[in-house]
């Protein structure tokens, strides 16, 4: 499993840091605020204080070219785009980034970022959608069109096999898992004669604007 270097330990690094070391990761968490290094300790394989923004200082943390780099800075563009291109000096090939905003995104891929993350507009996108298509409780896009949704089945699905609710025929959208909630346990490619039941996720594709038609 490949290490990951995370510079930047605020609420979004920290809780990066922690729910990767808790599944196994090597993490190596930075940060030139010795409170923010103390919290996390416990938390990771490895806390250093240090300016991410030095150079020198990354060589000596020893980042390799197949770490895992994510920059956590917040508002400071100044500091994440400087690590960026430093990181991207060093030939490391997976460097994700936070940014605010688009603007923001644009400049980081330009400096050398694999990879940006725009929190605070993926939480909306997702807010807007629960709210758009209340069944639906995580997605993934493929393309402009098309997504991996999963959602709660709604009670007119319950009882019901997948042949009778004819989800391709009426809502063009086809179920490739249905996840058991309790067990965990993923049946993949259900049959046609698989009975959906309380307390299991439909994982379907299709496009949003037909999954926003089931009720």
């Amino acid at each position: 499993m490949r290490r990951v270097v995370v510079i930047g330990l605020g609420i979004f690094g920290f809780n990066i840091v922690k729910e990767l070391y808790e599944n196994g990761f090597e993490v190596v968490a930075v940060d030139k605020n010795k409170e923010a290094v103390q919290r996390v300790k416990d938390f990771s394989t490895k806390a250093i204080v240090a300016d991410g923004t030095d150079k020198d200082l990354m060589f000596l943390i020893g980042i390799e070219e197949d770490d895992v780099v994510i920059i956590s800075f917040g508002e400071d563009l100044a500091a994440a785009t400087l690590i960026t291109l430093h990181l991207q000096q060093m030939k490391i090939k997976n460097i994700i980034v936070k940014a605010p905003n688009e603007e923001h995104r644009l400049i980081l891929e330009k400096v050398g970022a694999t990879e940006v993350l725009i929190p605070e507009k993926e939480i909306a996108g997702k807010v807007a959608k629960s709210l758009i298509s209340p069944n639906v409780l995580d997605y993934l896009p493929l393309s402009d069109d098309y997504m991996i949704f999963e959602m709660a089945p709604p009670n007119s699905f319950l009882g019901k096999t997948i042949s009778d609710l004819q989800l391709r025929s009426k809502y063009h959208i086809e179920v490739i898992a249905i996840r058991d909630i309790l067990t965990g346990r993923l049946y993949m490619v259900p049959p046609a004669n698989f009975v959906v039941k309380d307390g299991e996720v439909l994982i379907v594709v299709g496009k949003e604007k037909d999954i926003q038609k089931i009720g």
